[in-house]
């Protein structure tokens, strides 16, 4: 984990203050403790929604097109700690607590507002900020995706263009020395379309149904 994100004086400041009070610090050192953890960083790849995980949790990839920060009045504002905090925080529900993917993005991203907010930053200018660097569907520069990157957010979004798009995009690009080969990669984000189709069947069943 490049030490650039963290504070490396923050864990050995004295407190003079119950912890209670100071909870803009405490959420910085909570930042630093969770940069701290991240096994692998990645910022080589095309991410969809700017930042994901891999299938082990052991790196987190950001956007390679994705600014480090950017200026607000007079300010720079480092955004990889915040994007690292909703990654893991959501990955972690996922696995270890098995929550579906949409609740653990609601508590992930209110975990990154907490962090936003406590840092002074305005939650409204950091997420104006992120959404001008999104790559949506049909993004000409959504061509080279990581084979071991975890598609559960785009199954349970329902989201069957852009994983069209994703397996398109590693058919195209090399993956050279890579552990998972791309007949892998097609077997996994094919299982995910059918996974999104019989959701959508059920889906307009219980429509039919209620209509």
């Amino acid at each position: 984990m490049p030490l650039h994100l963290c504070l490396p004086s923050a864990p050995h400041q004295i407190l003079l203050l119950p912890e209670s009070y100071v909870s803009s610090l405490m959420m910085d050192r909570a930042l630093d403790a969770i940069a701290r953890r991240v096994k692998k960083f990645d910022r080589k790849h095309d991410i969809p929604y700017l930042a994901g995980y891999s299938n082990d949790g052991k790196t987190i990839y950001i956007d390679r097109h994705m600014p480090t920060h950017f200026k607000l009045r007079g300010r720079v504002v480092d955004t990889d700690r915040f994007l690292i905090l909703d990654e893991e925080v959501e990955k972690t529900l996922i696995d270890q607590l098995g929550l579906h993917y949409l609740h653990a993005h609601q508590i992930a991203t209110r975990a990154e507002q907490a962090a936003v907010r406590a840092a002074g930053i305005r939650w409204r200018d950091y997420d104006a900020f992120m959404q001008k660097n999104v790559k949506r569907i049909g993004d000409e520069r959504l061509s080279k995706v990581p084979a071991d990157l975890d598609l559960k957010p785009y199954r349970d979004e329902h989201d069957e263009d852009l994983l069209r798009r994703m397996m398109a995009a590693v058919d195209r690009a090399a993956i050279p020395g890579h552990p998972i080969d791309r007949k892998t990669v097609r077997h996994v984000v094919g299982r995910m379309l059918k996974h999104v189709a019989a959701h959508r069947g059920k889906r307009r069943a219980r429509g039919t149904k209620l209509a």
